[in-house]
Formats: C-alpha cells, structure tokens, sequence
C-alpha cells in the first residue's frame, strides 16, 4: 500500500468512527438484533481488569528488569512463553548495546527531567523534582532490594529482546506493529514504567492470536528492550528490519519476514493521571508540591504524535483513530489527542511510518513536570496503584484494541 492509501484509509476510519452506530451500518432505526455482530465490541469485550493486573504482577516479580542483568534476561524469556502459548509466533532481536559516557546529575533529580531536577514547562503550574533513584537503599523492601541488586556492565554488551506476529490473512505484506517497552530501573517492580504497557501488548496478543480470530493485515507485537538507556532496543530493530520492508522471502512463498509498516503504536506509563502536583505541608512542615492520592477527575488516555516529524499529517490522522475508537469502545476514561511524542520508543520510527503513542500523561509537560511521583522509583509497585488506576491502563488497551482491529480488518468467526 502506498503512503496515499495509507492516508487515505486512515482518513475514512477516522470519519467511519465519529459516525452513530447506526449510520455505520447503514441501517438507521433497525432493531439492535437486525445489525451483524460487531467483532470490534467482541473482541474489547474480552479484555479483563483481572488478567491484566495479573499480568502486571508477574512482571512485576522479576523487579525492575533493568537492561543487561539476569531479571531482564528472565523476563524476556517469560514474555516469549507467554506470546508462544498464545499461539503467537516469536522471533528475537540480537543488538549490541553500547553505552554512553555516564553524566552527573544533581542529587535533587535531573534525568530526563533536566538538569535542575525540575521538569517541564514553567509556564505550566507547579512542578516536582524528577530524576532516577540509583540508590538501593531507598528501597525499603529486603527482598526486592536484593533481587534488583546487580547491575549491567556499564560498558554495555549483547542484547536480546523479542516479538511475535499475527500474519494478515489477505495482506500479510503490510503490518501494524503495537509496542511497549519491557526493562525498567529505580530499585522498584517497574509497575507502571513499563510492565502497565507490556501487559497491554500481550493482552492484545493473547485477544487477537485466539483460536476464531482473523486479521486481513499483520500485526506485530513488539516487547522492546534498552528503552531506558535512550531508545536503544526499538532503533536496533529499525536499523535491521527497515530495508526488509514489504520484501517476499523466498520469493513466491507469500511470506513477508518484515511486513511494510503501515503504523506503529507504542505504550509507555499506562495508569498514573492523578494530576498536578500542589503545595501540601509533609512532616517537616514545609511546603512541598504533592500530587492527589487519586486519579483525578479529569484523567484521560493521552494520544500523541509528534509536530515537526517528517510523518507528522499521517500520524495526527492515525491518532484521531484511535480517538474515535476510544469514543466508542472504551469504558471508563476518554482520551486526548497532542502533537509532543518525545523521547519514547516510537521516536525510531517516526520518520518513517506514522507513529503514535499512548500513556498516561502529556509526555513534554506533566510527565516532565512530576506529576507520577513514582517514576524511576522505588515506589513504582504493583501495590502503589488502585484499581482506578489500572483501569485507566485498560482503557488504554480498549483503545489501542478496538482501533488496531478496525485498521487491519478483524473479524471473529461464529
């Protein structure tokens, strides 16, 4: 398919969704059992707050799954048993990480929230130091501080992360590819930043590789590895894989080793939108900028695409897709469209294919701005989050869900 087509399917998927029901079936005012059974609503129908919070938990179990030590290892080859028994086939990819010369940052913070430790816009309200917890002590828990205990070699080294691919029955030749990155750091379980995400793509993978369930194109279920350390597992697989787009091996099979990337989705920190962080007096009796205890009212699923992209028209058109699908299929939290995507795995590609992400808050401002205490952490547990919560990060997959099926043609058997 050619980018115009792409375009332009994208275009009409985004009309199709903000249409009533009844116009999209063309059958205004008909009796509810008169229309066909929608497989989109089937198959959303099949995601449970149960089996995705279990899937969190067992994530969870091999701690932080920080890059380049044996828990990660462990995890990866968890995930691959877990996509396998899915039926959906796995594949590895193999990259050398090589790492970058370690800056110091202020004991306040910094990380990825800048230099001072106070992240985001100063236009944007109150703002919370932002860093990454390198210290093991913080963690109060015996036993998790022992099982997050090594750490990579700091040079670097070999790496290994894993996907597996549900094959278009009438397109196999062009793909999808839904992702989320699986390693984390912070002396934590890494809950929400990212197994809250991985748990969403496998949940996916496990709904759209079940017995009954067909798609005209592919999709690909992508678990990256070395997100943490800048992005590294999702551009090893770009530098691989992208000049084996759309290409028949061996030629005549019908098979496609890398289909032609029609979009990519990526999910990173599912669950947290309990708002900005206000003023409340902690034990000292200061002053300190503290977030809700809840998710708030306004909570939402973000969908963001990134502004100065060389796919920027596509990608804003493929968010509003997913915009419309949540409008329609999602249960409890609307969602929000943006145009700043920055620093997530999706950043890899998005020159390259309309890319999209979703998580729980405005990447460059709130994120940014401390507004999830927990990230990085030693607080980012499964224990920390409500069930509200986790119910935002099922919405996100009734979104990503029931707009992945409409753009790849789902259907279910009978």
């Amino acid at each position: 398919m050619k980018p115009s087509a792409v375009l332009a399917s994208i275009f009409l998927l985004a009309t199709a969704s903000a249409l009533p029901a009844s116009a999209q079936t063309g059958a205004p005012g008909a009796p509810a059992s008169a229309a066909p059974a929608d497989p989109v609503a089937q198959l959303v129908s099949q995601l449970d707050l149960g089996r995705y919070k279990d899937t969190i938990r067992n994530l969870a179990r091999f701690g932080d799954r920080k890059q380049g030590t044996e828990r990660n290892r462990k995890a990866i080859d968890w995930i691959e048993a877990q996509l396998k028994s899915y039926g959906c086939a796995t594949e590895r990819i193999h990259y050398e990480y090589v790492a970058a010369p370690r800056q110091r940052v202020p004991a306040t913070g910094g990380g990825r929230g800048g230099p001072s430790g106070q992240g985001g816009s100063t236009l944007f309200g109150t703002r919370a130091p932002t860093g990454v917890n390198d210290d093991p002590m913080k963690q109060p828990d015996e036993r998790l501080r022992a099982l997050n205990a090594e750490q990579p070699d700091p040079k670097g080294g070999p790496r290994e992360e894993v996907y597996c691919t549900k094959v278009g029955s009438t397109h196999p030749e062009e793909m999808y590819i839904v992702a989320a990155h699986m390693d984390g750091l912070g002396y934590g379980e890494a809950a929400n930043d990212d197994a809250s995400g991985t748990a969403l793509v496998m949940e996916l993978a496990r709904i759209l590789n079940a017995p009954g369930v067909t798609t005209g194109r592919s999709i690909r279920f992508a678990l990256w590895n070395n997100e943490e350390t800048g992005l590294n597992g999702a551009a090893a697989y770009v530098e691989q894989r992208n000049s084996l787009q759309g290409i028949e091996s061996p030629k005549g099979s019908g098979r496609y080793p890398e289909p032609r990337w029609l979009g990519m989705i990526q999910h990173d920190m599912m669950m947290f939108d309990h708002g900005m962080p206000l003023p409340a007096t902690n034990a000292s009796g200061k002053q300190v900028p503290t977030p809700s205890l809840e998710q708030r009212r306004e909570a939402d699923v973000n969908i963001e695409f990134q502004a100065n992209s060389k796919q920027a028209e596509a990608s804003q058109k493929l968010a509003w897709v997913f915009r419309g699908a949540n409008d329609k299929y999602a249960s409890d939290y609307p969602a929000a469209v943006g145009p700043h995507m920055t620093n997530t795995d999706s950043t890899p590609f998005m020159d390259l294919v309309p890319s999209i992400s979703l998580r729980e808050n405005e990447r460059g401002q709130q994120i940014g701005a401390g507004w999830n205490p927990h990230w990085h952490q030693p607080t980012d547990l499964v224990s920390t989050f409500s069930d509200k919560d986790y119910l935002l990060g099922l919405n996100a997959a009734q979104t990503t869900l029931a707009a992945v099926a409409q753009l790849a043609g789902a259907q279910v058997a009978k």
